[in-house]
């Protein structure tokens, strides 16, 4: 069968994992709402198809992946909506279903450990929603559907250099918070490892083996530029966004051992430390 992907919502991850299939001839169809992102989906090798037309079905109809990064609004899944019939069609000639979900799912933990098999029980609406979506995707019958469980995402063009480059950054001070991370780059690697070993019905947590509190991260990024350590905030006290505070709601250490275990992965960049030193090597923020 002709290795294709169908890409919903097609944005950082994927395209990271676009990057890894490309060159060993994958065909990467994304959707895009807007007709003017298409020429930037070609330039990176993508075939872009607008979201809502007949053409995603056709894509559907042929295809052997999918991938679906589009996160959920408050009446559930977006591409369900649209396309869950097509979906359903075609189910069983699918090799390969992904879908990325979140570590939020399995809520505030107070800094204790989660893996796979732990319960779900998301705080913030983000994760509910997130499990809402996990809940609708199962119900497609014959479906190989892999859920991967995202910890928070770093890489080129996410990352603090730039805030602490120019003065903005801030070490941002909530006892025993801990967050786990990922680097883009490892997201792809684990989603090419599950394509090339479907194991459908797998649930896996995408993360690194070192979860640290935030304020390490920037500390850390300043000691790299060799800059001082910009200022401390108590969380209570810090000015951020709703959906910046969100993520301080919930404190817990994420196990990865299944990705390693059943697909191999060998982490490019096992801490934050590692993926930082490559970003600054890179010259990206």
């Amino acid at each position: 069968m002709e290795k294709t992907l169908v890409s919903f919502g097609h944005g950082y991850s994927a395209a990271a994992l676009a990057r890894v299939l490309i060159p060993q001839g994958w065909t990467i169809y994304g959707t895009t709402r807007s007709q003017s992102k298409f020429d930037d989906l070609r330039s990176q090798g993508i075939i872009p198809v607008l979201w809502g037309g007949e053409a995603v079905k056709d894509c559907l109809e042929t295809c052997q992946c999918v991938l679906t990064s589009v996160a959920p609004d408050d009446a559930g899944d977006p591409v369900l909506a649209l396309y869950a019939d097509s979906l359903a069609r075609n189910a069983a000639r699918f090799t390969w279903v992904g879908y990325l979900s979140t570590t939020g799912v399995y809520g505030d933990r107070k800094g204790g450990w989660v893996d796979e098999a732990s319960e779900l029980q998301p705080s913030t609406k983000r994760g509910q929603l997130r499990q809402l979506a996990e809940g609708q995707w199962r119900e497609i019958a014959d479906l190989p559907l892999h859920i991967f469980r995202l910890a928070g995402i770093y890489g080129p063009g996410r990352g603090p250099f730039a805030k602490v480059r120019n003065g903005t950054a801030q070490r941002i001070i909530k006892k025993d918070q801990v967050f786990s991370r990922i680097h883009v780059d490892d997201i792809a690697q684990t989603l090419s490892a599950s394509i090339q070993n479907p194991k459908a019905g797998a649930i896996y947590n995408v993360c690194d083996d070192d979860p640290a509190p935030p304020q390490d991260v920037i500390g850390y990024a300043a000691d790299l530029l060799g800059m001082p350590q910009p200022p401390e905030v108590d969380f209570e006290n810090a000015d951020l966004s709703p959906m910046a505070r969100s993520f301080y709601a919930e404190s817990k250490r994420v196990s990865n051992e299944r990705i390693k275990a059943e697909l191999g992965v060998d982490l490019f960049y096992p801490d934050f430390r590692s993926g930082l030193r490559k970003m600054l090597q890179d010259q990206t923020d």
